[in-house]
């Protein structure tokens, strides 16, 4: 079923959206975001009800999506949400995502954390296409003011946080140019895919740890 759904969704973008990459990506990353929206819809749910708190994956998780606004609001600098048809698919497709997403976090966390791991796989595969047949023109372009705040010049707390592999503050992307932008995005979606990768383990519950959790507990 999750392959199923990943499936679906990969036609429907990939048919759609052939030669229109910008606005191809606007809509991947919007429905992108939807799982982490899940999860930490359910996670509170589970800490109203006193059943389960773990602030280590609200922050985790909060930092992932906050990871695909950005990705999201760099494709909207782009153009890729100029079209009202664009907006209405993305939004519409996400809405049912997000109720499909809850209902297999609910059930089964695992299913619901591997159907984002095919997800972000698929990102990266996109992104690492585009980067191969589009190298020369993306070198040539400015990296849009929202890239560059939010990788290089910004607070990067909240980036740090959702590569859950990595010790904070050790990548750091180099921002020049449009391909340095998707150069990061791609490896932003692998950090994720690895993240989510964490979050299958048998003992997650017990070992995922926000990647500043080590440097605060040491204080």
């Amino acid at each position: 079923m999750i392959k199923a759904l990943v499936g679906l969704l990969v036609f429907v973008i990939n048919t759609l959206y052939r030669n229109r990459p910008y606005p191809r990506f606007y809509v991947l990353e919007t429905v992108a975001r939807v799982p982490y929206f899940s999860y930490l819809s359910v996670l509170h749910l589970y800490e109203t009800l006193g059943w389960w708190r773990k602030t280590d994956w609200l922050k985790v998780h909060f930092a992932e999506s906050w990871n695909e606004l950005h990705h999201l609001l760099i494709m909207e600098a782009l153009g890729g949400n100029d079209q009202w048809i664009d907006r209405f698919l993305a939004r519409h497709v996400a809405l049912v995502y997000y109720w499909i997403v809850v209902s297999i976090y609910i059930i089964n966390p695992r299913a619901a954390y591997h159907f984002m791991e095919l997800v972000e796989e698929h990102a990266y595969e996109s992104y690492q296409k585009f980067l191969t047949e589009a190298e020369a023109e993306l070198k040539q372009q400015p990296a849009p003011q929202i890239a560059i705040s939010y990788y290089r010049d910004g607070d990067l707390y909240m980036f740090d946080e959702f590569q859950t592999s990595r010790p904070p503050a050790e990548r750091r992307p180099q921002i020049n140019t449009l391909y340095d932008v998707f150069v990061a995005i791609r490896d932003d979606e692998m950090e994720h895919v690895k993240t989510m990768t964490a979050c299958q383990q048998p003992d997650a519950q017990l070992t995922l740890q926000s990647p500043h959790m080590p440097a605060l507990a040491a204080k």
